[in-house]
């Protein structure tokens, strides 16, 4: 099992470029089930979760050809036949966007059978409102032994309230609705930029949708679909962790390839910390000087603070002068990396929701295991400030979703390594 081995104290100079959005990638992946055409996919990552989802949709009988050499950010996917719509469970374990090819299966073979959502273990993600609301547009759905298996004739439009903002319900029927009978019309619907990447796919490929990006979406259902070229958007969580690790080492760090206008509540969050951005094109410089202030944060739905993004901010929380009150509001479980930081010297206290963290202290190297994605990513940023050398263990789930983030933060001035290299060689 890998690990990685962080020699804190460096500030991080130069630029690193973000890849592709795993997030807008996997349900642009599945959105291909919706056409018997070629889609072809650009600036796709190479992440752990993405190679999931080839295996997912070959085991169905799609054809999926991920890039390699000039090409390798470039994925064609074709879903000609598709002879097992079946989401199996020894593929979909590890990954918790599976329910993303519900709708988009049983609109176009009008048969789904697929296994409930594993992946990382940072709360629940019930896809109770999923199951409800394509029984609303004429589903019938059955629950056994782990799999939910849904049958219809053709999807009909409807009136959609979600009584939980989702995104990947949302993302799941739109996905349905675009070749349903009729209109649909979805209120209170997620205004991710991953979303409306989705949206931009599907009006690619022939779907009438308008009002993506809103709380109020509305698709005009359409018989057929075809292939379409599209690239996806750049991830903005890696940015913000690239960002951050800028901020917390002190360093002058360009972070290119982004769009600044998915970071709003990052970027404001970390101005009130003293953090200085200068923002050109694609470009954001991000400069500390190692003095950071104290700020509080709450995650909501975006365009609010990322859940995301609780944990990287809360390892530059552990630096930065004062007290810093962070309130989780999305995920029950999202504290998981918080023990690990105590380990590494961090003070921080739990209260329900709320990690009440005070800070400037001093971190020190210390043995630590990654519990989630997002976790492993504060881990590592803890560590490139901490005194000696760092040891993270279970860094599978970092691979998960961050593309080679130690051959980019090596690039920057970073002493990081996967167990068994030699610092400085790739």
């Amino acid at each position: 099992m890998d690990k990685f081995v962080v020699r804190g104290g460096n500030p991080l100079l130069g630029t690193v470029r973000i890849s592709g959005a795993k997030n807008s990638a996997l349900p642009c992946m599945a959105a291909a089930i919706l056409t018997e055409d070629e889609v072809i996919l650009e600036n796709v990552p190479q992440v752990r979760d993405i190679e999931t989802e080839r295996k997912l949709l070959a085991s169905m009988g799609a054809e999926v050809e991920l890039g390699y050499g000039r090409a390798q950010h470039r994925t064609h996917i074709r879903c000609a036949i598709l002879s097992d719509p079946v989401a199996k469970y020894e593929i979909v374990k590890t990954m918790r966007a599976s329910s993303l090819v519900l709708g988009p299966l049983i609109a176009r073979t009008g048969l789904a059978r697929v296994a409930m959502p594993g992946g990382c273990a940072i709360g629940g993600r019930p896809i109770d409102l999923h199951i409800k609301y394509l029984e609303k547009m004429g589903a019938q759905i059955t629950q056994d032994h782990g799999y939910l298996e849904a049958r219809t004739e053709r999807l009909k439009g409807a009136h959609i309230i979600w009584e939980k903002i989702s995104v990947t319900g949302t993302e799941d029927l739109l996905m349905a609705a675009v070749l349903a009978d009729g209109e649909t019309v979805m209120e209170n619907c997620a205004r991710e930029p991953e979303v409306t990447d989705l949206a931009a796919l599907l009006t690619a490929m022939g779907a009438k949708i308008q009002g993506a990006g809103t709380s109020t979406i509305t698709v005009q259902g359409v018989a057929k679909l075809h292939g379409a070229r599209h690239r996806i958007n750049p991830d903005r969580i890696e940015a913000g962790t690239f960002i951050i690790a800028g901020a917390i080492t002190g360093g002058d760090l360009k972070v290119s390839g982004c769009d600044p206008s998915h970071l709003g509540a990052l970027l404001e969050t970390l101005r009130s910390c003293g953090v200085r951005f200068d923002i050109n094109g694609d470009t954001i410089r991000v400069r500390s000087e190692g003095t950071l202030k104290a700020a509080d944060i709450t995650t909501v739905e975006y365009p609010g603070f990322p859940t995301d993004m609780q944990a990287q901010y809360m390892a530059l929380a552990t630096q930065a002068e004062g007290t810093s009150v962070i309130t989780e509001n999305i995920f029950e479980n999202r504290f998981m990396h918080v023990q690990e930081l105590i380990r590494m010297g961090a003070n921080i206290r739990i209260d329900g929701r709320t990690a009440t963290v005070r800070g400037k202290t001093p971190l020190s190297a210390a043995a630590v295991m990654c519990s989630d994605l997002r976790a492993s990513a504060s881990l590592v940023l803890a560590a490139l400030v901490a005194d000696g050398e760092t040891i993270l263990d279970r860094v599978y789930h970092i691979d998960r979703g961050y593309e080679h983030i130690e051959e980019k933060l090596r690039g920057v001035g970073a002493q990081i390594r996967r167990m068994g290299e030699v610092f400085g060689k790739k």
